[in-house]
């Protein structure tokens, strides 16, 4: 189906031709998912009667692509990425390229889905869902800091001042950007020293002066855990889930938004689907990525819209009643200092500057 115009809120979904009954949709689990549920896979499953199954562990899913596509057997209709994964899918033929203006539906007042994304499409496999960022949230209520609160990312770093267990992905992305911050370089020159010979090896020592205070995640959410249950005193996650422990949860919790890394997240199609199930995943996607669908979005977590269209429709949190806007990292106040993720340097390095960062682990 590359089709007819799906309608807009309040209007019925056209009829989805020769298209499967079910949908596999890998995601990230925690409040992100949930807020992928309510927004628009709710209302498509109530549309359509169909039946969504989730598996949750979007941060291997280019192994798990590679895998599938190896073993001739791919499990999966849908995946949601980063930019960075869905650039290295993309190159090597794990995804299939969209024409994002015949596939997804125009913005309200004719605008080509291409324009209303903009830069967000990162290539051509990707289609783009929302704006976030990976930042600190950090207790409010540590004695040992004497009434201090951080507020600069190399505080971070700082044990004398700001004693305690921290929280790092268990990964180099976005360790190695505020470890060279932290340790002189200016914001934009860290990918051009990540580029150079000793350009890990430089971040990696810096990230040794914390490490025995450093407890590694590998889901978003147990940042949010480990700061409520009070095993860290700080620690970075997706500040959608940041949003939560503190808004909703209402955790003795601040974000620190100094040096946050700015990323695209959206959907990639997997290579290799019948012509039933990859009907049911365009039929989906024009749905699930229309005006009003990522408006709805940022109701239940505090993260940018990627259509310029949806953004002046981001209104209240669905149970909060709290304006959402001020919440979201492309607030100006949130942007005073901040890192954009090269995907790129990524999408070339990430193999290399993992297994680096592995073995640095491991010593």
């Amino acid at each position: 189906m590359t089709g007819a115009a799906l309608a807009q809120e309040g209007e019925t979904l056209p009829p989805c031709e020769n298209c499967a009954d079910s949908m596999v949709i890998m995601s990230w689990g925690g409040a992100y998912q949930n807020s992928q549920l309510k927004a628009y896979v709710e209302p498509y499953v109530a549309q359509t009667g169909i039946t969504v199954t989730w598996d949750e562990s979007s941060n291997e899913a280019v192994a798990k692509l590679r895998a599938a596509q190896e073993a001739g057997n791919m499990p999966f209709d849908l995946v949601d990425v980063e930019g960075p994964d869905a650039q290295r899918a993309c190159d090597e033929g794990l995804a299939v390229e969209i024409d994002h203006d015949e596939a997804l539906a125009p913005a309200p007042d004719g605008t080509p889905a291409s324009e209303d994304f903009g830069e967000a499409i990162v290539n051509e496999c990707f289609v783009p869902q929302i704006v976030f960022s990976t930042t600190f949230g950090y207790r409010t209520d540590v004695a040992e800091w004497n009434g201090q609160t951080p507020d600069d990312i190399c505080d971070v770093f700082d044990l004398e001042t700001f004693p305690g267990m921290r929280s790092l992905q268990r990964s180099p992305k976005k360790n190695l950007e505020w470890a060279l911050v932290c340790d002189g370089v200016p914001a934009e020159e860290v990918y051009d020293v990540l580029s150079t010979p000793e350009g890990i090896d430089r971040a990696l020592a810096k990230l040794d002066t914390i490490r025995d205070s450093v407890i590694w995640w590998t889901a978003g959410a147990e940042t949010p855990q480990l700061l409520a249950d009070k095993e860290v005193v700080m620690g970075s996650t997706y500040n959608g889930r940041l949003f939560s422990v503190i808004a909703e949860q209402g955790q003795p919790v601040a974000m620190l938004w100094d040096h946050q890394v700015f990323d695209y997240d959206g959907w990639i199609v997997p290579a290799g689907l019948s012509e039933e199930r990859m009907n049911r995943v365009m039929h989906f996607l024009r749905f699930a990525t229309d005006t009003q669908r990522l408006a709805d979005q940022a109701k239940y977590i505090a993260y940018g819209p990627a259509r310029a269209s949806s953004q002046p429709l981001v209104s209240t949190h669905v149970d909060l009643g709290i304006e959402m806007a001020p919440h979201m990292p492309t607030n100006p106040e949130n942007m005073t200092h901040y890192i954009v993720n090269s995907i790129d340097w990524w999408a070339d390095n990430q193999d290399e500057a993992e297994a680096r960062f592995q073995n640095w682990l491991a010593q």
